[in-house]
């Protein structure tokens, strides 16, 4: 289930949430305002929401995370719920919107930090497998300043980019952790 929301699912909803729009000029939050498109948002936060909570219950399973890191990723789901349901409207609720993009930017925060943690935590036992996680969450955070500069704004692009690459990163690290926490645990998990 894990791999079909990560490749099929999700991307491919976030792309059609955002169908009839211009990427560069418009953000997830506008378009999520708009009255088509409230469901939609909903069930985007929710299909982003469980595949999230399903990848923390493998990872928990598989390592021992610390106290901190453990609470990263709930957090950031909590988060992601109250920008979900906080309305983005500047004109009309200047403090929910402010609220809103709070809301929003810090759970994708907790959530890149709380994927370096889990990559950071294996790197000392196996490098050569989870440098590949460390480099492409680095990858991911230089292309979303590249996008919010050449956008100037939280964009539909910076936001369809996050979701779809840090979908597939963790699915893929929750490969790796299964793959190592295996018999085979001196093989590597290069990223292909």
């Amino acid at each position: 289930m894990i791999k079909i929301l990560a490749y099929f699912l999700i991307p491919a909803y976030t792309i059609l949430f955002t169908r009839g729009y211009n990427w560069f000029t418009t953000n997830f939050s506008v378009i999520g305002n708009l009255i088509d498109r409230k469901l939609a948002f909903f069930l985007w936060g929710v299909m982003v929401g469980v595949y999230y909570y399903m990848i923390y219950r493998v990872i928990r399973k598989q390592i021992r995370l610390k106290p901190l890191a453990a609470r990263l990723l709930p957090a950031a789901l909590l988060l992601l719920f109250c920008a979900v349901t906080t309305p983005y409207l500047p004109e009309q609720l200047p403090l929910k919107s402010f609220l809103h993009i709070i809301f929003a930017f810090v759970s994708t925060v907790l959530l890149l930090v709380f994927l370096a943690l889990v990559s950071w935590s294996q790197y000392p036992s196996a490098p050569r497998a989870y440098r590949p996680f460390l480099l492409g969450l680095a990858v991911i955070v230089v292309v979303s300043a590249v996008l919010l500069a050449v956008a100037g704004i939280v964009s539909s692009a910076l936001e369809i980019f996050l979701t779809v690459t840090t979908v597939i990163l963790s699915s893929r690290l929750v490969d790796c952790l299964r793959k190592l926490g295996g018999p085979d645990a001196n093989s590597t998990c290069i990223m292909k």
